[in-house]
């Protein structure tokens, strides 16, 4: 488990590869990027990059080759955002099923909706809450007392 700081370090290098990424790099290799985790060493100067990328395996393969090459773009733009002694060095590791996975873990949490319970305010379960994932729109309609819901400002 990493310390707090380097938790923060984490997740400033994982927004300034996205911004960059999205918005300043120019290779037209490099599409199609999902970063999915960052991992930095312990004296930042070392970050391992999980990436995943849409598309077949010659997609991927140029994908991981232009990411390669703009290394040192991306490492200037993360000397910007962290201003620290050292720029961590960036590895780019490509995860292969991530796809598989993200579907998984979404399918997992559709499941554990439609099989939720409601605990009632004297702490007694009520049954279970059946959840119509295609007919949500029709569900928020039902129940107009939302909590969760915001009414917009009156002009």
């Amino acid at each position: 488990m990493p310390s707090r700081r380097i938790a923060k370090v984490n997740r400033a290098i994982l927004e300034a590869l996205s911004s960059a990424i999205l918005f300043e790099l120019r290779d037209p290799r490099v599409k199609n990027v999902t970063i999915l985790n960052v991992e930095t060493t312990d004296d930042l100067k070392a970050c391992k990059v999980r990436v995943g990328v849409r598309g077949d395996a010659k997609v991927q393969s140029l994908t991981l080759h232009g990411l390669e090459s703009s290394r040192g773009f991306l490492q200037s733009k993360i000397a910007e955002r962290l201003e620290t002694r050292y720029t961590p060095i960036l590895k780019f590791v490509l995860e292969p099923n991530w796809l598989d996975h993200l579907t998984a873990t979404s399918q997992g949490f559709l499941e554990a909706a439609a099989t939720a319970i409601e605990i009632e305010d004297d702490g007694t379960k009520s049954e279970d809450i059946e959840v119509d994932v295609d007919n949500i729109e029709e569900v928020i309609e039902e129940n107009p007392d939302n909590e969760d819901t915001v009414d917009p400002p009156a002009e």
